[in-house]
């Protein structure tokens, strides 16, 4: 809403609608609406917007954002964002500078294409969700899609040489500052992260069983089947182990290593990863993206080596006690690869932001102090963390001298979108188009 209560439509936000989502909304509006002929209701340039397009973008934006599509001009201003994308894909043809490659486009297709079988399940479930094959799908989508990306690459290229000055800054804090939002209360965090060791006789218990499965399915037993049975990962398990398509830094290394040296069908040997054994099986390879298959064997809690990690990480922490530096410790011993080569460092952020765990953690603790060890699940893996608190900020009200960053970028943002609606409004005079609702 804007200060008079007036509806309003991001004017930008459409450039980045996933297409397959918009395409499918078109679809389903287009079939419920079967008695009504599409009709042309404004053309830009030579692009015309049809009532089909229309109403699924309502449709799309009212579900989103959870707005009533009866909302009083929502369809005006639904079609008036439609008509500024037109308008940016017309001078993006234009500019010989702007270039979308066929490899862009495939890739953004095979990207979300993933995210549509990760959401339904399947392959085959997107085919009949959709009423046509994956080629047959990206042939038909494929031109839409360059032009949505040519729209988009336009508009970034302007927006990423559009930054406030100072002068900037401080105007907008001046003009603003009492409608500012308050500043939530943010925590900054470091953390040692360690995962308890499962011992060798319990590791090569699992590995035997791991192996019988392994030398089933090589004999020719179904690995759908098997995985449907034996699998430990409740997400895949029921879909035959099938983990969609994927790209490389997806997954832990020795996974990723495993699954992108087979070839089409081939199943690897036993894999060992921190959560467990996996047996793989690759099902398809698609330019940089691959679709597996994998059965998981996770390793049993050891409690005598969870006790053990316990017991390490209470050393650590009196050691700070005692004079030790916790960011030192956290880049020697923490387990946490990502923040252990900062110190530890979690972040300083808005307190709903971190993990409600680790919330929970720190909530008694002063400036300074460290938790007791906590267990704590990171990228599937269980292990124990100590928490140290270095501050804790207040909720209070945003000031140039303690929150010059935010209000930089709140000034940058609020300056994009003015010179947004100026380079539409430029457009709209070099262009030629027309409303026919």
């Amino acid at each position: 809403m804007d200060q008079k209560g007036k509806l309003i439509v991001p004017t930008h936000r459409f450039l980045k609608t996933n297409i397959l989502i918009l395409m499918l909304v078109a679809s389903i509006v287009s079939y419920s609406q079967q008695e009504v002929v599409d009709k042309v209701v404004a053309v830009v340039g030579r692009e015309p917007i049809f009532l089909s397009d229309l109403n699924a973008q309502i449709e799309l934006y009212t579900f989103t954002n959870r707005i009533d599509p009866n909302t009083p001009g929502l369809r005006e201003q639904v079609l008036d964002v439609m008509i500024n994308e037109k308008l940016i894909l017309s001078k993006a043809l234009e500019d010989t500078n702007i270039v979308v490659t066929e490899d862009e486009v495939n890739n953004e297709l095979d990207a979300q294409i993933a995210q549509r079988v990760q959401q339904l399940g399947s392959q085959k479930k997107v085919e009949e969700v959709f009423g046509m094959s994956i080629p047959k799908l990206k042939r038909e989508y494929r031109d839409g899609m360059r032009k949505q990306m040519l729209a988009a690459k336009l508009w970034e290229s302007k927006n990423m040489t559009i930054f406030a000055t100072r002068r900037e800054v401080e105007d907008f804090f001046e003009e603003f500052k009492d409608s500012l939002p308050l500043v939530p209360e943010e925590l900054e965090l470091y953390h040692i992260f360690r995962v308890p060791k499962i011992s060798q006789w319990l590791k090569d218990s699992i590995k035997s069983s791991v192996q019988i499965i392994l030398d089933s399915i090589k004999n020719g037993g179904n690995f759908e089947d098997f995985a449907k049975r034996y699998s430990e990962d409740a997400a895949t398990k029921s879909f035959g182990g099938d983990l969609g398509f994927v790209r490389r830094g997806e997954f832990f290394t020795e996974f990723e290593e495993a699954v992108f040296s087979l070839k089409d069908s081939a199943i690897s040997d036993i894999v060992e990863t921190p959560i467990g054994f996996h047996i793989i099986q690759l099902v398809e390879r698609r330019g940089e993206q691959v679709r597996p298959r994998h059965i998981l064997f996770k390793f049993k809690r050891d409690q005598s080596e969870a006790d053990s990690t316990i017991k390490f990480l209470n050393a650590l922490r009196e050691s700070v006690a005692t004079g030790a530096n916790f960011s030192e410790l956290a880049k020697k011993y923490s387990e946490d690869k990502e923040s252990a080569t900062l110190g530890g460092f979690l972040g300083r952020l808005p307190v709903k932001q971190f993990d409600p765990s680790v919330v929970e953690a720190v909530k008694n603790l002063n400036e300074g102090e460290i938790s007791a060890p906590v267990e704590y699940i990171s990228d599937n893996t269980r292990g124990f963390q100590i928490i140290y608190l270095k501050k804790r900020i207040p909720e209070h009200p945003m000031s140039i001298s303690t929150d010059w960053n935010r209000l930089q970028q709140l000034a940058t943002s609020f300056k994009r979108s003015r010179v947004y609606q100026e380079w539409i409004q430029q457009l709209r005079s070099e262009i030629y188009w027309d409303v026919r609702l």
